[in-house]
């Protein structure tokens, strides 16, 4: 194994990010507009999974806060009251049925893809001192101590673990893997 000299911790991160939007990307092939929103349904019986809208929508409300800890300006990818009301991590993912609660997928999914790749940008530009200031988030402290292992985290773990939701959302709608 060989090591990659001057290699800063933004490109490692940015690693694991590449990685995950290209599955993000994936997640959604096939999926058509009306279908973006609705939850999983087994028979009459429907599964409290949340669907793609949910999840792209949940997801776009964190790349600012990477954009804005490694001192850039997020003023452009920083969410609406709305989308904070509909996706915060205490919003319940629901069936919309005649597609009237959720923005559109375009918009959604636009709004997540737009949103990552300034973070992504952010995180390969920025150096190193940048990662490794304390992670002033006081609810995640505990589990990430600096701004890299928190932004490590929502450019791997956090996505791939609501992209895994998405995973089995496709498979229950009858979509396959991606």
């Amino acid at each position: 194994m060989s090591v990659v000299k001057n290699q800063s911790i933004g490109p490692l991160i940015a690693d694991s990010a590449k990685l995950s939007m290209a599955y993000a990307q994936r997640m959604i092939v096939g999926v058509s507009p009306d279908k973006f929103a609705r939850l999983a349904s087994f028979g009459d019986r429907v599964i409290a999974s949340n669907h793609p809208a949910f999840v792209y929508g949940h997801l776009s409300l964190y790349a600012c806060r990477i954009v804005e800890q490694l001192g850039g300006d997020a003023s452009a990818i920083n969410p609406t009251p709305a989308y904070l009301e509909k996706f915060g991590h205490t919003a319940p993912c629901v069936d919309d049925v005649d597609g009237t609660i959720y923005p559109s997928m375009e918009e959604i999914t636009g709004k997540f893809f737009n949103a990552y790749q300034a973070a992504f940008d952010a995180v390969v530009s920025a150096d190193d001192e940048k990662f490794l200031v304390p992670n002033a988030n006081e609810a995640m402290k505990s589990r990430f101590a600096t701004n890299g292992s928190m932004h490590a985290f929502y450019l791997g773990g956090h996505m791939m673990i609501h992209m895994g939701q998405i995973s089995a959302w496709r498979r229950m709608m009858g979509f396959g893997p991606a």
